[in-house]
Order: C-alpha cells, then sequence, then structure tokens
C-alpha cells in the first residue's frame, strides 16, 4: 500500500469528512480553503490549482498594477500546486482535522518562481549542494489586546485597551495574573507542532515574546509562518486581537522577528564552531556572516517589506539601522553568539515582526551562503553603541530609511537576482512598489493636523 493509499485508509477509519490546505503569499498571509476527502484523493493524485491571482494581490486582495508574472493580461490561469504530505498537522479545535501545507510548481512540476515557499526551498537546495544541513530558529513579538477585529475598526485602531497596561518586561507578576492564557496557549501550539522553547511579557503594554524551538530550516519556517497566523486565530477566538506590526503606536517598542541561524556539515556537526577561533568563529561562520553585513541593504525589503517597518528601524528602538554585526551586541543587526559546538551561531536582528518568514530566512541565508562561496572577508565588528557609530559607516552598509529606496536597491542587485532568480525580484519588485504608491494615495492624520488649517 503507497503512502496516499494508507493516508486515505486512515482518515477513512478515523471519519475525517474534509482536509483543510494553505499556502503562503508574498505578503506572507496564510490563504487556503476546506476541501472534501473525495476531492483531496483527486488532488493528490492528479494535482490541484488555484487562481494565480493568489500571487498577484496584496493583502487587501487589491491586484498589483505593474506584475509580468500574473495579472489581466495573463487572463488568471490557475496556479498548479502539490500537496506536501510531510507538513500534516491535526487542529484539535476542529475536530482533528488534518491541515497541509501547498506548494506551487511551475509547468514541470519543480520550484514554483514566485511562491515564497518554493523561493525559500530553492535557497535550502543551494545549502544542501554545498554540503549544509541548516538549521533556524525564530523569535516574534506581539502585542495583545482586550478587542475584536470590529471593535479595533469602529475605533479606527486608537485607544485601544490591551490586556494588561505597564511596561512589565519580564514580569513574574504578569505571567502568574495569565498563567492560564500562557499555558493554555503553548499547549495550543504545541499541539500544532509549534513548540515554545521561552515565553515572556515584553516591555511594553499587553506585548508577549515567543521563542520557537530550533529545528531544520524547513520545519522551522513553516512552524514560524504557521505561529503568527495561529496565534492570531487563538485570540480571536477567545475574544482578543493580537498585531504583529513592526510598530503599531509610536508610544511602544517595535516588534521584531529575529532569525538564529547554524549550519552543519554531513556529518551533522555545527560548521560554525571553530574551538581555537576568536569568538569561537570558524572561517566559515566569518564568511556566512560577511555575506550577511554585504548584502543586507540589497535584500532588505525583504526583512522590512512594509512601510510600516521602517518606523521601527530608528535609533535607540531595539531595532538595528546599520549592516553590522559585533559579539553579544544587541544594537547590530548580526549578533554572533559565542558558546559551545551545539549552541555556536548567528542572531539577525533587523527582521521585523510583520515580514514573510519564507523570504526573510531565504534573503539571509542566501546571502550567507553567497559569502562562503566568495569567500568575503569579514569587516571589523562593532563594539559598544552601534547607534553612535553608524555615521562613521560606510554608505555601503547605510540601510534605506524608507520602503521605496529599499526596493530600489533590491531591484537593481545582481546578487538578489542570483540568490532568488529574475522573476521573483521582478514581481516581488512590483509588489513593493504597488504598497509604496497605495500608502501615497492616503492623506493622514498627521497631514490633516499639520497643514488644514495654518498652511
Amino acid at each position: 500500500m503507497n503512502q496516499i493509499d494508507e493516508l486515505l485508509r486512515v482518515y477513512q477509519e478515523e471519519d475525517i469528512k474534509r482536509i483543510k490546505l494553505a499556502f503562503i503569499d508574498i505578503d506572507g498571509v496564510h490563504r487556503g480553503k476546506y476541501v472534501s476527502i473525495e476531492k483531496f484523493e483527486g488532488i493528490l493524485k492528479d494535482g490541484g490549482g488555484f487562481c494565480d491571482c493568489v500571487l498577484g494581490w496584496d493583502m487587501n486582495d487589491q491586484l498589483y498594477d505593474h506584475a509580468q508574472y500574473t495579472g489581466w493580461h495573463t487572463a488568471f490561469p490557475d496556479a498548479k500546486y502539490k500537496v506536501d504530505l510531510r507538513s500534516e498537522r491535526r487542529l484539535k479545535d476542529e475536530n482533528n482535522t488534518p491541515l497541509f501545507l501547498i506548494d506551487f510548481v511551475d509547468e514541470e512540476g519543480g520550484l514554483h518562481p514566485i511562491c515564497p515557499r518554493s523561493v525559500f526551498k530553492r535557497v535550502l537546495r543551494q545549502a544542501d549542494q554545498m554540503g549544509y544541513a541548516v538549521q533556524l530558529a525564530f523569535e516574534y513579538e506581539f502585542f495583545v489586546f482586550n478587542e475584536t477585529s470590529q471593535s479595533v475598526r469602529d475605533k479606527g485602531y486608537q485607544n485601544l485597551i490591551p490586556i494588561s497596561p505597564g511596561n512589565f518586561g519580564y514580569s513574574l507578576l504578569r505571567t502568574n495574573v495569565f498563567s492560564d492564557l500562557f499555558h493554555e496557549f503553548q499547549d495550543y501550539c504545541d499541539d500544532l507542532g509549534i513548540e515554545i522553547e521561552g515565553i515572556h511579557c515584553e516591555t511594553g503594554s499587553g506585548v508577549w515574546e515567543a521563542a520557537l524551538r530550533y529545528c531544520d530550516a524547513q520545519e522551522a519556517v513553516d512552524r514560524a509562518a504557521l505561529f503568527k497566523t495561529f496565534t492570531k486565530s487563538f485570540f480571536q477566538k477567545r475574544g482578543m486581537i493580537v498585531t504583529f506590526m513592526a510598530k503599531w503606536s509610536m508610544d511602544f517598542p517595535g516588534q521584531s522577528g529575529h532569525i538564529h541561524q547554524s549550519l552543519l556539515n554531513r556529518d551533522g556537526k555545527n560548521v560554525f564552531f571553530d574551538q581555537d577561533g576568536e569568538h569561537l568563529m570558524s572561517s566559515q561562520m566569518k564568511h556566512y556572516l560577511a555575506g550577511q553585513v554585504e548584502y543586507l541593504k540589497e535584500l532588505l525589503p525583504m526583512c522590512a517589506p512594509s512601510i510600516n517597518s521602517y518606523t521601527r528601524l530608528v535609533k535607540g528602538a531595539w531595532a538595528p539601522t546599520t549592516s553590522s554585526w559585533g559579539v553579544e551586541n544587541r544594537t547590530t543587526s548580526f549578533r554572533v553568539i559565542p558558546g559551545s559546538e551545539k549552541s555556536q551561531r548567528v542572531e539577525f536582528r533587523l527582521g521585523s515582526a510583520d515580514a514573510n518568514p519564507y523570504l526573510a530566512a531565504a534573503a539571509m541565508l542566501g546571502a550567507g551562503l553567497a559569502g562562503i562561496k566568495d569567500s568575503l572577508d569579514l569587516p571589523a565588528r562593532m563594539t559598544g553603541n552601534a547607534y553612535e557609530q553608524e555615521d562613521g559607516l560606510d554608505e555601503h552598509y547605510q540601510l534605506s530609511s524608507n520602503l521605496r529606496d529599499a526596493t530600489r536597491c533590491f531591484k537593481n542587485s545582481k546578487k538578489a537576482i542570483e540568490i532568488l532568480g529574475e522573476e521573483f525580484v521582478e514581481h516581488f519588485t512590483a509588489s513593493r512598489l504597488w504598497e509604496v504608491r497605495e500608502y501615497e494615495k492616503q492623506v493622514t492624520q498627521w497631514q490633516l493636523e499639520r497643514y488644514f488649517e495654518i498652511i
């Protein structure tokens, strides 16, 4: 009996009637649908299709106007997909309904040029061809409010009530008071196969931070994306709402999406670790880190993809503002964490919580691998407060302060095309410039208060 027949037999015994399918779009939003068990069987055997508009619209379901890969000019054919059987999860709060992730495929059934999950897989294959396995771990900050989807709209997203007031970073009091909710949330994530290694209250009213357990890279990015979606689901089902915006209010710190990274060789040894190296860093780790420092500016929109992302990237706001590295330095974009052979790693600290985890990880892994391929030299590390030293850095390491400039740099990057493919670079560029133009159509409250009467 093959894998598909065995799976269907199990579902028949369990009286499973339907399956939930999910994929991630350019903005990192999960899309999908329920299918009957009969339809699922057909998809497993013959493949399925979604209208390819789902790869060519924004988070408000508005079509990008200058994209070449998909648009009105293509008449929106189906984008073919396959189910990843290894991605199965059971939704305990939906009568144990199975959830599967899907991969869009090209005409030959290979990796799709636009699908974010395929883009990451393409970079991961580069690592495999170089003899490396990749381990990643994500950390996310998110604010929790005693609000609903309707109430935040009724209030115009103003005067929202957090689940707890005050700046209670690492507060034991808050975790005591909300212990039932903390435990229920962690159990919920465990049931989804998303193991939380640590969770605590961060500085700010109602803000939590969760560190997901490290694992192999493909599973790690899948968990990260699902974590964001199902965290929203968990709290909304309980009459609350969360946000992963990079910065929802100028009165509070921004929200990060840090990525911890390490490479293993074929023997399972951490190639970043060298007992005799400075800060225990191997030559491969130095080259990997050099690639990330070198190409961060060109790949920045994949890690800071929204207009809002750049409100977080300011001096003294716990978010780096230059492409720089340091040892145990939380003011730099890349923090080297010396340790044992098991724990030696680099943490990417610039990424915001609003980034698509597949694309942020593809950018950072691709840049690091390019550094190894090209044997790039690592620039001098920063010690002390990196914010005070950024003005003295070469322009190459000065990061764009807005999405338009960052996207222009990305568009002109030969390295981005080399790592990610020309079709993806064109499409992602179109998507980010669309986002900029949509923002520029708006008259903001600040503009009214600034100009309405006095100008």
